[in-house]
């Protein structure tokens, strides 16, 4: 039972010198656009990372993530490489990486980039020279161009559909101004897929790995890892199209990928210290994604399985127990990031009942309809408390830590992303949790950009401003407040090696497990409630909303407590 509900708030403690490890580090994700405008063109640039480095130092994590910042023509926002050896202009320049890096590394931050090499812009220089080139020529052979099927190869080579909407093929028109070959893009129109089986393309992406970790990146996160290779044959896709075809194995997760991940990791386990790898993969089963983890290949991958889940104490806790053997009992578990919908929004919303499908999980996570944000915003907070206190890494996805809810009412005119395009507006697409951040309360843009006069790349809602940060940093009930407290306190109590123990609370809407001395209860009911005293003898370390004299955990809370050995309960 807990003995008190007295709480001493932890001391901050700074990340610069101490020991680090990739196993239990807690990465910020930078999406670069929407950080911080230091040159007032209402887009974020490596000028106002500088600037906000200390505050995400200050927050108590352990490394940043850094969202694609080459060159590109924007179409998808950094994920359509036109460059993969230099910074888009829009965010600075080569130079001013290099201080991002320098003062990171100052600060005790590590830095991850974004790899995507899956795909690239439709204006590489290598793509633009496939387009000028004959069909069969070794310009096209980089990429998957194909003759169409149908009497005058009309139709597309296959059946396959763009994870964006619509097919996955493009048709060409060749320089004799007759229609050509198709070429493949898995996602959007302007991102043609790589052809991983010929050489040049490992041989590049092996010198850009090698390029940015000259400069002192210390590893990458990868984009759709499960991609790069297709089956040769280009089957059909059994399942059919559309967005009830289940997982399509030609297109996915194919044996050759394996190879691709063991000759990075030998690139990087050469420097010293060695170089870090973490991936993006959507497989329909564990064991799937299992095999990317294997000791030769990638560090780490991310458990997507906690962050589709609903709120339901039964659902969490099989996420939590698929992550951990998944990722060897230190897997890289998120709430949040760029490609779905805010967390307080989703467990403000009705829950659903039915399970999130394998082959489609992140549907789950950008769901429509309204929601109760104070009640969105509470389980935010127990969920973030429950989910930093697992073993493993931690991804926070910038603007979480200021409890921002998503914006879905945006202007239809003011929405950029792709899949809002190719969908004809039935998918919201991610435009909602990438409004550029509020740092002060009041100013045009929130304290976003130095200009005032500044127009932001996406339209800032007006309620934005009581979320800034400035403002949460003086209050010590804050969604900020709570989550340096959660890493000030993670870092004292919970860096060890000491794996979960589940304890049997006999309710079945409360999550509890034990990790070393400290007890960590998740109430996701809607009644208060008492542990035992066959738990022992508890003391408060932190709870995620405030505790009452009598002792025990309220609904939608998650309390952190000292096991208090050798005093009775």
């Amino acid at each position: 039972m807990l003995v008190s509900h007295t709480i001493e708030r932890p001391s901050r403690l700074d990340t610069a010198g101490r020991a680090f490890s990739w196993r239990d580090a807690v990465v910020y994700q930078v999406y670069l656009r929407s950080f911080r405008d230091a040159n007032g063109d209402g887009i974020g640039d490596l000028g106002g990372l500088s600037q906000g480095l200390d505050a995400i130092a200050a927050l108590g994590c352990d490394a940043i993530w850094l969202n694609p910042c080459y060159a590109s023509p924007q179409r998808d926002h950094g994920y359509d490489i036109a460059d993969y050896l230099t910074i888009d202009p829009a965010y600075g320049t080569l130079e001013e990486f290099d201080e991002v890096v320098r003062r990171a590394h100052e600060l005790g931050l590590r830095v991850l980039m974004d790899m995507v090499a899956n795909h690239c812009s439709s204006d590489h220089a290598w793509f633009q020279a496939a387009l000028a080139a004959e069909p069969g020529s070794d310009e096209r052979a980089r990429f998957i161009f194909r003759d169409g099927l149908g009497p005058d190869g009309e139709l597309p080579p296959n059946n396959w559909d763009s994870v964006f909407g619509g097919f996955a093929w493009t048709r060409v028109t060749e320089r004799d101004g007759r229609p050509g070959q198709w070429y493949l893009h898995s996602f959007d129109t302007s991102q043609p897929d790589f052809d991983w089986r010929h050489p040049a393309v490992a041989e590049h992406f092996e010198n850009v790995l090698r390029f940015w970790f000259e400069r002192g990146v210390d590893g990458f996160r990868i984009d759709v890892a499960h991609g790069h290779f297709k089956d040769a044959a280009l089957p059909d896709h059994p399942g059919g199209r559309g967005p009830d075809a289940g997982h399509n194995h030609g297109m996915w997760d194919q044996p050759e990928v394996h190879d691709l991940y063991r000759s990075w990791r030998a690139l990087g386990d050469a420097y010293e210290p060695e170089k870090y790898f973490v991936g993006e993969i959507w497989v329909p089963s564990p064991d799937r994604l299992a095999d990317y983890l294997r000791p030769d290949e990638l560090h780490n991958a991310f458990s997507f399985d906690l962050l589709v889940q609903p709120w339901n104490a039964d659902r969490f806790r099989k996420a939590i127990e698929t992550g951990l053997a998944v990722g060897r009992g230190w897997p890289a578990w998120t709430l949040a990031n760029h490609d779905v919908h805010r967390a307080v929004t989703r467990y403000g919303q009705e829950q659903p009942s039915y399970e999130a499908l394998p082959t489609d999980m992140i549907a789950a996570a950008r769901r429509r309809g309204p929601a109760d944000l104070d009640r969105g915003l509470r389980r935010a907070r127990a969920a973030a408390a429950l989910a930093l206190a697992l073993p493993g890494s931690m991804y926070l996805y910038q603007g979480e830590e200021l409890g921002l809810p998503e914006v879905l009412d945006l202007p239809d005119a003011a929405r950029q992303d792709p899949i809002w395009t190719r969908s004809n507006g039935t998918e919201l697409g991610r435009d909602g949790c990438r409004i550029p951040l509020p740092w002060t309360r009041e100013g045009s843009t929130f304290g976003f950009s130095e200009a005032a006069a500044a127009t932001t790349w996406l339209p800032q809602p007006a309620w934005f401003g009581a979320f800034a940060r400035a403002t949460q940093a003086a209050d010590p009930d804050s969604m900020l407040s709570l989550h340096r407290d959660l890493l000030a306190t993670r870092r004292t109590h919970l860096s060890g090696t000491e794996p979960i123990v589940w304890l049997s609370p006999a309710d079945a809407e409360v999550l509890a497990f034990r990790r070393g001395d400290v007890v960590v209860v998740t109430n996701f009911g809607s009644a208060p409630f008492t542990p035992p005293s066959a738990w022992g003898a508890l003391s408060p370390l932190l709870a995620s909303q405030p505790l009452t004299e009598s002792a025990t955990v309220p609904p939608e809370t998650t309390v952190w407590s000292r096991l208090q050995r050798g005093v009775a309960a």
